[in-house]
């Protein structure tokens, strides 16, 4: 018989640090930001983010709750592993934290990691040419994108050092046949970069629909937007966009912030 959970547990405003609490909010927001959009693949895919301190502990959503059930209080605190290091009502999935335990683990600077399986996302990750710069959004993106081949669900901690190899530097990543990835050093960074990359999949799945020819941009347009982009991303859209954005969940449902 299923296990039912339950969504709401006490808060822990006040029984945490003020810096971990600020994290959890802004993660829960990210979770419902992505239902928002409608990104999310049921109870499935995961947002990472790092927890201050030198214990290398990461947040993570409670298996089995849907992205609009994810509250400051109910996400999961977990070490490298995937392993649960305070006491919590809901399971986690380890299996779920291999890519993101292998980006956290090599990359001090992505504090946040984003992984998602939306339709035009994984559309996109199964065309050969992967993302094509036919648009503002992607051209944003080109110079911090990489790919990393499918090699099956990630159950195989052997592939964590492939995963390391293929994104480098990079903050952008097309996991082919299977999803979207990006990090950032804050959530409202990570987010402001799936927002784009999501945004530029979706346009190219309908530029290409109609099988009409796409129209090129001129020469070395695309590397001048890379490069306005490669500025942009790095905290100044998100430092603009993020209070607009959690504003906007205020309105609907505040809830993420218990």
């Amino acid at each position: 018989m299923a296990v039912a959970l339950e969504t709401r547990v006490p808060t822990l405003k006040g029984k945490i640090s003020e810096e971990e609490w600020a994290i959890r909010v802004d993660l829960a927001a990210t979770y419902r930001l992505v239902h928002h959009y409608g990104w999310d693949d049921m109870i499935f895919t995961h947002i990472s983010a790092r927890v201050p301190g030198p214990e290398h502990h990461f947040l993570i959503n409670p298996y089995g709750l849907l992205f609009d059930e994810i509250t400051a209080s109910n996400l999961v605190k977990i070490d490298l592993d995937g392993n649960k290091v305070e006491e919590s009502p809901y399971p986690v999935n380890p299996a779920g934290f291999t890519i993101h335990s292998a980006i956290h683990a090599a990359r001090e600077d992505a504090h946040c990691v984003i992984h998602l399986h939306s339709t035009d996302g994984v559309a996109v990750s199964a065309q050969e040419h992967g993302l094509l710069p036919l648009d503002q959004h992607a051209m944003m993106l080109l110079s911090d994108i990489a790919y990393h081949d499918y090699e099956g669900i990630a159950l195989d901690l052997d592939e964590r050092e492939r995963l390391v190899h293929d994104i480098k530097d990079k903050n952008v990543m097309l996991l082919r046949n299977h999803g979207t990835l990006t990090t950032g050093k804050n959530c409202a960074d990570a987010f402001l970069r799936m927002y784009y990359l999501e945004r530029a999949c979706s346009m190219q799945v309908r530029a290409l629909a109609g099988g009409a020819k796409a129209n090129p941009t001129n020469q070395g347009v695309a590397e001048k937007t890379a490069g306005q982009g490669a500025v942009g991303f790095d905290g100044f859209i998100g430092a603009m966009a993020w209070p607009a954005l959690m504003r906007m969940l205020d309105r609907k449902d505040p809830s993420y912030r218990s």
